[in-house]
């Protein structure tokens, strides 16, 4: 064979074998990623908790607590994939991670699970369909600084003493130790179930909740109903004796919200009942939600008003109003401005306000 052809062969097929393994690298990428993201968030400003002292502070989470993520996802074929995801909160402010002393590294989510097209179930610690319908259904969406709603539902039974009210729900926004299983979406409706255990010997510590989420144009719903159930040991569920709550046997959530969106203003609308049962007796607490969130100039004004009052417990009633002003820098950072006004029966009244800068990455 003449040297130049030999050598010509030799030359394609060395560039046909480089070809063909580049494609089948670039097929293997394609069907395996892996993504980076998430958000820092800074507010300077003034809080006053009810029956507390004002403070001056340099804060993280205005808008929504900075935390960091991974995710991934593997095809599989035919449809199914494997995911993965962690993410943590951290306090800019300080570099500390976690959303206060003592918490997870991984406490927003941490789980593997596998996608499907009969739906998706997913195992380790998950974020509640609780916590999902709260923050859609609030113009503050997750903001535990300035929307009221999520100060009603989250900030106040067991976290005395800040907050000196039997007023909320406990068993935090996620849970360990977890399961769910969440439908496809059939024409803008969705179901989510999910069941944790305590992980111990003692089975009484138990968790458990169901959702269906709806979406169609600019109308939105939800339903949700959560159980908490406790031993004498509750783990990652508090403690309730410094509340004034002592011996919470178990607590049921049921929780109904509806938003609208009329382009020019945006109505949302929620109620909440919480009945809590205790060793000696009960009680339960009714919360409503109304607002409003409208485009002003490019930014956007939000305004919220919540109320609880119990059936029995404290015997209290809470107000709490706030306004704010968001402003998108770029579709990746905003500022903000907000005050909200936090008043309980009996108690000195509170009040936040301050302005803050958020990135997304």
């Amino acid at each position: 064979m003449n040297t130049s052809i030999s050598s010509a062969l030799k030359t394609t097929l060395k560039a046909t074998a480089c070809a063909a393994l580049l494609a089948s690298a670039s097929a293997a990428f394609a069907q395996s990623s892996v993504q980076l993201y998430g958000q820092v968030d800074e507010w300077v400003g003034s809080q006053k908790f009810p029956n507390g002292k004002s403070a001056a502070e340099v804060s993280g989470g205005g808008m929504s607590t900075s935390y960091w993520g991974l995710k991934g996802a593997e095809d599989l074929g035919n449809g199914y994939k494997a995911i993965f995801t962690i993410e943590g909160f951290f306090l800019a402010q300080n570099g500390q991670y976690g959303r206060f002393t003592g918490d997870t590294m991984f406490s927003r989510n941490a789980y593997v699970g596998i996608e499907s097209p009969y739906g998706t179930i997913t195992a380790g610690r998950l974020t509640t369909p609780l916590f999902v319908s709260t923050i859609l259904f609030n113009p503050f969406v997750d903001s535990y600084e300035f929307s009221p709603m999520v100060w009603h539902t989250y900030l106040g039974l067991g976290t005395f003493p800040t907050y000196n009210t039997d007023q909320g729900v406990t068993g935090d926004s996620g849970w360990s130790n977890a399961v769910s299983y969440s439908s496809p979406n059939f024409n803008g409706l969705s179901a989510t179930a999910m069941y944790a255990l305590g992980n111990t010997t003692e089975n009484g510590a138990k968790k458990w909740s169901g959702q269906v989420l709806y979406f169609h144009g600019p109308f939105a719903a939800t339903a949700v109903y959560q159980y908490v159930n406790f031993n004498n040991v509750p783990s990652d569920l508090g403690s309730f004796a410094a509340s004034g709550v002592p011996g919470l046997k178990s607590q049921s959530v049921a929780q109904v919200g509806a938003s609208y969106d009329l382009k020019f203003v945006k109505f949302f609308g929620q109620y909440m009942y919480t009945y809590n049962d205790q060793q000696i007796t009960s009680w339960h607490v009714n919360t409503a939600q109304g607002g409003a969130s409208i485009p002003v100039g490019p930014g956007t004004v939000m305004a919220s008003y919540a109320y609880s009052r119990d059936g029995g417990g404290l015997d209290q009633t809470r107000q709490t109003a706030a306004l704010g002003y968001d402003y998108p820098l770029s579709k990746r950072t905003d500022v903000y401005a907000a005050y909200m006004y936090d008043h309980i029966t009996n108690q000195s009244s509170g009040n936040t306000y301050g302005v803050g800068l958020r990135a997304k990455f």
